[in-house]
């Protein structure tokens, strides 16, 4: 999501965009923030990779299923009996 999307998403204007980033450069430093952006980017690429990882699992199970529906068919009349 870019940075519009962001303002659009919580109500932000420019105004409020840069009192959050002097705020975080207060509080962490300008040497510390590379450091919390590479953190977060890890944390993102995890969090995408393990949905994808779900997301396969799913369609694949989903395959599964669908294949095993159409091998049980229906019983003869001796398996019945």
């Amino acid at each position: 999501m870019n940075l519009l999307g962001l303002m659009l998403l919580f109500n932000l204007g420019w105004g409020e965009i840069i009192l959050i980033v002097i705020v975080v450069l207060l509080l962490f430093g300008g040497k510390k923030i590379p450091e919390l952006m590479q953190g977060l980017g890890k944390g993102v690429r995890s969090f995408k990779k393990g949905l994808n990882e779900v997301e396969e699992e799913l369609s694949t199970t989903g395959k599964n299923d669908k294949s095993d529906k159409n091998d049980t068919g229906t019983p003869s009349d001796k398996e019945q009996k």
